[in-house]
């Protein structure tokens, strides 16, 4: 116990301090930042499509939530499997696989024409898209841990900018190129970033990382979470989950809400999420600075609560521009809970704890399509919406009541 208090004692010390720059470390942060960016702008490139996809395959919103569900249903089922594979064969090379099937698979859902087809082959996009999510999390939570710097807001900006590039491109092309071309010409870029970042990656292998919480020294490699390690990731998770019901929410049906319920054209519809993305982008770029000044549960308890007030506004404006504000809002709220929250469970439980918050987090995205067709159909989809509020202040309110948790054995 005295060594773990000394070696608790030196990382809290250093925390927040910017050590000399290692051209290393900083090689592998611009690959991983490229890895993050590239799955952005896939995914808000497949997400801006939905409305032409949603027509062309003839779904009402109940098929189309359940054919959506494939996305969340794929992910959530390879999590746990990336988890392994990134403790076997390394979260560098796991990374650049997965990032190179969710460039392909991108362009299997223009070519669907009914909602079944449409959900099968979003099984498989979401089974690539899980996997690169905890493969590129772990990876940087143990440049972060290298870096000794709560960084990981900065990575998840990289996340919003290419969400934001991506929607803003299919905002510019939606009304001159079809769904089929548009993505092909995503999938080409996504493979041209792969082929360069994992490049990088292979030559720059992950960084020894000898320090853990107390908490994650409670798992083995062989024998994953146990005891308070498996709790604190379950708490994070729990939290994730809140929040990533609202960011999925916001992908699937932001651009619908807005066409559908506030008579706006495919620019506008386009333009939500765009917003949105940019909100969450800039404040993921102070994120590092919020959580090194307010700590992690302060920034959650914040976070939550703006999240709740905006999507309010934005579920319940009159008119496209109040909703879009109110979507800004929600995008600040949101923007540093998923990020803080798995980089928590990273440094409790390594590759395992990304990959079990990741999971439960995402679990918020397997509810949210099927969750929100069914309630838009019962009572519309502006009342469907307001329960992302609802799981953002939930979110804070778990931040608040486990706020010592954060405080315990920080890396």
């Amino acid at each position: 116990m005295p060594t773990l208090n000394k070696i608790r004692a030196a990382l809290t010390k250093d925390w927040g301090r910017t050590p000399p720059a290692d051209p290393h470390l900083t090689r592998l942060r611009i690959a991983i930042t490229a890895f993050f960016a590239m799955d952005g702008f896939l995914f808000a490139g497949w997400v801006v499509r939905i409305p032409a996809i949603k027509a062309q395959t003839g779904a009402d919103a109940g098929a189309l939530g359940l054919a959506l569900l494939g996305v969340s249903a794929g992910a959530v089922a390879f999590m746990m499997i990336t988890g392994r594979l990134c403790r076997r064969f390394g979260s560098h090379a796991v990374t650049t696989a997965s990032a190179a099937a969710l460039a392909l698979s991108i362009v299997l859902p223009p070519l669907t024409h009914s909602a079944t087809a449409l959900g099968l082959v979003l099984l498989v996009f979401g089974a690539a898209y899980g996997s690169l999510n905890v493969a590129m999390n772990s990876a940087a939570v143990d440049l972060i841990s290298a870096l000794r710097r709560p960084v990981m807001p900065s990575f998840h900006a990289a996340f919003s900018l290419g969400g934001m590039l991506g929607a803003g491109l299919g905002g510019l092309i939606a009304g001159s190129l079809s769904p089929t071309v548009h993505l092909l010409l995503l999938a080409a870029i996504g493979l041209l970033v792969t082929a360069v970042a994992g490049n990088s990656l292979r030559a720059h292998p992950a960084p020894a990382v000898p320090e853990r919480l107390p908490a994650a020294q409670e798992s083995g490699p062989r024998h994953g979470l146990t005891g308070r390690g498996r709790r604190l990731v379950l708490v994070f998770g729990l939290i994730a989950l809140c929040t990533a019901y609202g960011e999925g929410a916001m992908a699937d049906w932001g651009a619908l809400h807005l066409s559908q319920d506030l008579g706006a054209g495919p620019g506008t519809s386009a333009a939500g999420y765009a917003v949105f993305a940019l909100a969450m982008t800039l404040g993921r770029l102070s994120g590092t600075a919020l959580v090194q000044r307010f700590g992690a549960a302060r920034a959650l308890i914040a976070g939550g609560t703006t999240a709740t007030a905006g999507m309010l506004l934005g579920a319940l404006a009159p008119s496209a521009g109040a909703a879009c504000g109110g979507f800004a809002v929600a995008g600040l709220g949101l923007a540093n809970i998923f990020p803080i929250a798995i980089a928590r469970a990273g440094e409790s439980g390594g590759p395992d704890g990304v990959a079990v918050a990741s999971t439960v987090g995402y679990g918020g995205m397997l509810l949210g399509p099927p969750a929100i067709g069914f309630l838009a159909e019962a009572a519309g989809l502006p009342t469907a919406l307001t329960t992302v509020a609802l799981l953002a202040a939930v979110a804070a309110v778990i931040a608040y009541a486990t706020r010592g948790a954060h405080r315990a054995g920080r890396a």
